[in-house]
């Protein structure tokens, strides 16, 4: 069985600031160009039966910076839609809402946990019968591929917010004896011979 690589694309202005951003359409930051190009050496030399790209630039620069040939674009890989809150931070709408959890309560105006959740199962729907065949790669966004991967390994969509996600990462889902299992989370790019690292997270 091959893999299923969840890369999320690189910073933009949004991200950098902790900012909600969904159908807002933000290109990636000098910056994120960087870390996207970076991923191009990690990706280098891996086989894709398919590579399928949420609609934003964002994911979709990211993958042409990275070196790969989007198959297809899939409007289920679009980042949650956090309606109302769209380019607002947690700190701002806790000032609002002090109680208010996006992987409980959803967004108002926006989608509900359950809904992303489903969408997300018909992308492994449509994907996971292709992982017989070799290695599957989704170019996407921070809340939807969590979603993603907590559904992978059965749990709510609720869940994904155990699973942290930083710009420009890879993440591989796969089996072991059997069982969809989570095999790397998060993974950075190495960085090149002689570039600065930013340690600061991104959202």
């Amino acid at each position: 069985m091959g893999e299923l690589l969840l890369i999320r694309h690189g910073e933009t202005t949004w991200s950098a600031s902790l900012r909600h951003t969904s159908y807002t359409d933000l290109e990636l930051t000098p910056d994120g160009e960087r870390q996207a190009r970076t991923l191009a050496a990690f990706l280098a030399g891996r086989r894709f039966v398919t590579v399928l790209a949420s609609p934003r630039s964002r994911a979709l620069r990211t993958a042409q910076l990275a070196g790969l040939t989007v198959d297809a674009v899939d409007e289920d890989l679009s980042e949650w839609n956090y309606g109302e809150y769209e380019g607002r931070t947690t700190v701002d709408i806790h000032a609002d809402q002090p109680h208010w959890n996006i992987w409980t309560d959803g967004c108002p105006g926006g989608e509900s946990p359950a809904q992303v959740g489903e969408r997300l199962d018909r992308v492994l729907a449509r994907v996971t019968p292709l992982l017989d065949r070799g290695t599957v790669a989704l170019v996407g966004h921070a809340h939807s591929l969590r979603v993603l991967g907590a559904r992978w390994i059965g749990l709510p969509p609720s869940a994904g917010g155990r699973l942290r996600l930083e710009t420009a990462t890879v993440s591989a889902l796969g089996h072991e004896h059997g069982r969809q299992v989570i095999l790397r989370w998060n993974q950075p790019a190495p960085p090149a011979p002689g570039t600065a690292t930013d340690s600061a997270p991104r959202h």
